[in-house]
């Protein structure tokens, strides 16, 4: 339930950060409660490996643990996770919130000085790693403040095997005394916008975005089975493949494998998978694949998506083809998970939806006032599962938590029905003939033509140094590419939008640059550009 007090979007809920009790760990509490419900037996985690029971789970998050405390790491020293979605993923991740040590989990697709920067950053101790991606760091962590490297995998490179440790491990039970106030985790921000940040998380917020969206918002069930294209390194990812499912003791599929439309089509044809999560690109991309599966193949009864603003045409496309409306929301990795979605059954395609109950949403202008219904702002979010601060950055942490509000870096607009439109990240915004343009509202509408797949906008130079759009489009038939086409998806922007919005010039791409969960990076591609 929502109401409007003031100029501010206010959401009901009896939940916040105190409902959490004061000596808490989380990690402690899912595996305890699915035990205490009888759920020993039950599948918690499918992966190329088998069936892992919520039995089997408990013992193994109990076994790590103790495996670090064995190894001299202590509570509150870092770990950095760079694991493949594999039953070690959750193994580990929970292994050190309830052992009281903080698990860094990193993007298992950056670059070797990526890792660097971020295993200096975080002074981690221990390395725990998939054998895959061990050449990543074979050269950096000499440098680092690594002491211990514990690799997941058949080839260990002569270091500890996650798999040895583990099976030798103590099964004694230990919890670290932690409070809800604890930092439990660290998340690197996916860097849409340059270099990335720690976002510090407490214990009591993976709890409380369960207990805020994943069971009344998202409605997972114990019945459930749930995929998740996102990765469990992705904010996103967390809450879908780990602290949503557990919490109510579903099931959840692990695909340690880059998902393809053709990978995850097979899971969904393998496996009785009823919620489904992704980003707005592979929704697109799935759509646009031979091989997808029909309505009549596949078990599906949620999906949701995040990461980026939905094309209206694709969730209409998504619905028309397997039944299910695709609920579209807004989360970020300082918040932790979804504060702003469209909710199962109100739906409004073109928009990010409503506050979810439990969190405040106000818009902001650009001369620092609060915006009134229709004015576009930026968008700041008050809720009890922001993180503290970003690590070892304190400019950045003063200009993003003000106080009790964090800010987005999103523009919105919020719509007479209490809607929230999409406008783009506060950076992508373009001027043009001194009018505001929303690359998204842009990219929307090139996105609605048949022939193009997926689409980003950015402000671009013409030849008197004014800012004018300009398009990067990836089609679905490459050989389609033509001047004539290109003049024809102008035409059709202009048939949709204010006729000064249309993009000057479109640009042909078989792909666009993204971060690994799938956000465009459009400041790679204003970086061409020069603006």
């Amino acid at each position: 339930m929502t109401m409007t007090a003031g100029a501010a979007t206010v959401s009901e809920s009896t939940v916040s950060d105190t409902s959490v009790p004061r000596d808490y760990n989380f990690a402690a509490d899912v595996l305890a409660a699915n035990l205490a419900a009888g759920r020993a037996n039950r599948p918690a985690y499918i992966d190329p490996r088998g069936t892992w029971t919520y039995g089997q789970l408990a013992e193994r998050v109990e076994r790590f643990g103790n495996v670090l405390r064995s190894l001299g790491v202590r509570r509150e020293e870092r770990v950095l996770i760079a694991l493949l979605d594999t039953i070690d993923w959750p193994t580990a991740f929970l292994g050190c919130l309830k052992a009281g040590v903080i698990a860094v989990p990193v993007n298992t697709l950056l670059t070797e000085d990526d890792y660097a920067f971020m295993l200096a950053d975080s002074r981690a101790k221990c390395l725990v790693v998939s054998d895959a991606l061990f050449p990543k760091f074979a050269k950096v962590i000499g440098g680092a403040d690594i002491e211990h490297v514990i690799v997941s995998g058949e080839n260990t490179y002569g270091h500890k095997s996650f798999n040895e440790l583990v099976n030798a491990a103590s099964t004694v039970p230990y919890t670290a005394p932690t409070t809800r106030d604890d930092m439990a985790f660290w998340l690197y921000t996916s860097g849409s916008t340059g270099k990335p940040k720690g976002a510090v998380h407490v214990h009591a917020s993976l709890k409380l975005t369960a207990d805020l969206y994943g069971t009344p918002i998202a409605g997972l069930k114990e019945s459930d089975v749930c995929y998740s294209v996102a990765k469990l390194f992705f904010a996103y990812g967390l809450g879908n493949a780990l602290t949503f499912p557990l919490t109510v003791g579903a099931t959840i599929v692990l695909l340690p494998d880059r998902p393809t439309p053709d990978a995850v089509a097979a899971l969904l044809r393998k496996h009785p998978i009823t919620v489904f999560y992704a980003v707005p690109t592979f929704y697109a991309a799935f759509l646009a694949s031979p091989n997808a599966p029909q309505k009549s193949e596949v078990k599906i009864r949620r999906c949701i998506s995040a990461g980026e603003a939905l094309p209206e045409e694709i969730a209409r496309r998504w619905k028309e083809r397997y039944g299910v409306e695709i609920s579209d929301g807004l989360g970020t990795t300082e918040m932790l998970h979804i504060y702003l979605t469209n909710a199962p059954g109100a739906t409004k395609y073109g928009t990010t939806g409503k506050p979810v109950p439990g969190y405040e949403i106000k818009l902001v202008g650009d001369d620092g006032k609060t915006c009134a219904k229709g004015e576009m702002g930026e968008l700041y979010v008050k809720g009890p599962t922001s993180a503290i601060m970003y690590w070892n950055n304190r400019e950045k942490s003063r200009n993003t938590f003000q106080g009790e509000w964090t800010r987005s870096g999103d523009k919105y607009i919020e719509d007479e029905d209490g809607y929230f439109i999409c406008c783009g990240r506060q950076d992508d915004m373009l001027k043009v003939s001194g009018m505001y343009v929303s690359p998204f509202e842009v990219e929307a509408a090139l996105s609605s033509h048949p022939d193009v797949l997926e689409a980003a906008v950015i402000g671009w130079f013409d030849e008197q140094k004014l800012v004018k759009p300009k398009a990067f489009v990836v089609l679905k038939a490459h050989d389609r590419a033509c001047d004539d086409l290109a003049r024809t998806l102008q035409d059709h922007v202009k048939a949709k939008l204010a006729p000064f919005k249309y993009p000057r010039w479109i640009e042909f791409r078989k792909e666009l640059p993204k971060t690994a969960t799938g956000k465009i990076q459009r400041f790679k591609l204003r970086s061409e550009g020069h603006l």
